[in-house]
């Protein structure tokens, strides 16, 4: 599992570590806020269009090759901007490192999934999301202090490093898991399974997470500066939300397999957790934010793994890497849009407001996951 570990952080290092670099000391390479967000955009992009074809890919061939391949390919990525510095090569490497991570992010979760039993799913898929939580939470401290050090290159000399050195371990311990023959499917027989509320409910809840979590991330520095906090303050309250859902995740893995916590209230506390978090945003000054710094944190590391295990305990074993594609797309949606919809309902009104907004909305979504029950077998 230290591999599959070990590629969940490259993915989050490698999509925040830059991200979080890319408006300081980059030289020539951003020259404006529209290029700023189009790099900012180009690796989640790719992601989007790329996960569900790659996690079928996957099924087809196998989701080793697919992780080795995409390992290899981020790491040749990263190496091209690190060897020549030019704003062409900072395109192509960003585009190249959201295709690749777009390869070996949902094989890694297929992986997860038919490795372990499903008696231990929850806690693989807790210390997976762990150390996915970890590189978000290292991404921007490490990448701005090689940024610092050394420049863009070489934050992009060390992803690539580190891409490689996944990839020939992943190469050595990783064990081949062939694809299993699977009956021929039809648009309209994956439509069905999409539309399953077995698929609907733990992917809406991780859109949910996801979208709270980087709605946190993005904001709550806003509201700490308005409460007259510093940058340390701010950095702080955002390295807690991070924190926190990465604690949690292994501990919720752990409660679900052991029959003490169930998938259906897993997930509703969870988000009601996070809603309570968004909440806890609206209030003023910094208890306020820590408040919501942890709430949030917390609920989106219960979500986490007990979303995954629920997918992995309802899909057929040959369609892991389509649904896990599949899920991650939901998951990258709900990135996108949760900071869309604070900002837009801030616009119009204020940041409290957007925050209210989207608490609102994962409180409805926490409804919604309690009252759901999967319908009998026929």
């Amino acid at each position: 599992m230290g591999p599959l570990y070990a590629a969940g952080f490259t993915t989050a290092f490698g999509a925040h570590g830059v991200a979080a670099s890319l408006g300081g000391r980059t030289g020539d390479a951003v020259t404006s806020l529209l290029v700023l967000g189009g790099l900012l955009a180009l690796y989640d992009g790719a992601e989007v269009v790329l996960k569900p074809l790659f996690g079928s890919l996957a099924d087809r061939v196998g989701a080793r090759p697919v992780l080795l391949g995409g390992l290899v390919a981020f790491a040749v990525a990263s190496a091209l901007y690190a060897v020549a510095d030019s704003p062409g090569r900072l395109w192509a490497a960003r585009l190249g490192q959201g295709a690749a991570a777009s390869a070996f992010s949902p094989s890694a979760s297929a992986l997860v999934a038919r490795l372990n039993p499903a008696a231990k799913r929850g806690r693989a898929f807790g210390g997976y999301g762990f150390y996915k939580s970890l590189g978000y939470t290292l991404g921007p401290l490490l990448g701005g202090v090689l940024v610092w050090a050394g420049g863009l290159r070489l934050l992009f000399a060390v992803l690539a490093v580190l891409g490689a050195a996944v990839a020939v371990w992943a190469g050595l311990a990783v064990p081949v898991v062939p694809p299993l023959p699977k009956a021929r499917q039809t648009v309209l027989d994956l439509a069905r399974r999409l539309a399953d509320p077995v698929f609907l409910a733990p992917t809406a809840a991780l859109a949910t997470a996801t979208a709270a979590l980087s709605a946190g991330v993005g904001f709550l520095p806003v509201s700490g500066r308005a409460a007259g906090l510093g940058p340390v303050a701010t950095g702080a309250a955002v390295a807690v939300l991070a924190g926190c859902a990465a604690v949690v995740q292994p501990r919720a893995g752990r409660a679900l397999d052991d029959g003490r916590l169930t998938t259906r209230t897993g997930l509703a506390a969870g988000l009601t957790l996070t809603a309570t978090g968004l909440a806890c945003a609206m209030l003023p000054g910094p208890a306020g934010i820590l408040l919501a710094a942890v709430l949030t944190g917390a609920g989106t590391g219960l979500i986490t793994p007990l979303g995954f295990a629920a997918l992995a305990a309802h899909t057929p074993p040959e369609r892991l890497g389509q649904t896990m594609g599949a899920a991650e797309l939901g998951r990258e949606l709900g990135d996108a849009g949760g900071p869309l919809l604070v900002a837009a309902v801030a616009s119009l009104t204020t940041l409290t407001y957007g925050f209210g907004a989207l608490a609102a909305l994962t409180g409805l979504a926490a409804a919604a996951a309690l009252v759901h029950r999967r319908p009998p077998p026929s």
